[in-house]
């Protein structure tokens, strides 16, 4: 299993509440939509003394699986949102 863990940080002038909550929604609904993801979940930073924003973490069976997510329409849906207001993205995938 591959657990895939991205960080993210928005520019504060263009992103709202309600952008994060919509974000956040849209990526926990691709469980349903992308058949390679096994898991997935979103968490919106409570801490406003943090820069990061948002954290998902998605669980795939192996590589293979995280690269057909990846490009997955519905995933690259929600990229677009997530790019217009982007300012950084750390991502780590590791073994579980």
């Amino acid at each position: 299993m591959i657990r895939h863990v991205v960080i993210f940080q928005f520019d504060k002038e263009k992103a709202t509440e309600a952008d994060l909550l919509e974000i956040s929604a849209n990526l926990e609904a691709l469980v349903d939509i992308v058949p390679e993801l096994v898991s997935i979940e979103v968490g919106i930073n409570m801490n406003p003394a943090e820069k990061q924003d948002l954290t998902l973490i998605a669980e795939v069976a192996n590589l293979d699986d995280l690269a057909t997510y990846n490009v997955h329409p519905a995933h690259k849906a929600v990229g677009a949102k997530i790019r217009a207001i982007l300012v950084e993205r750390t991502c780590v995938d590791y073994l579980v």
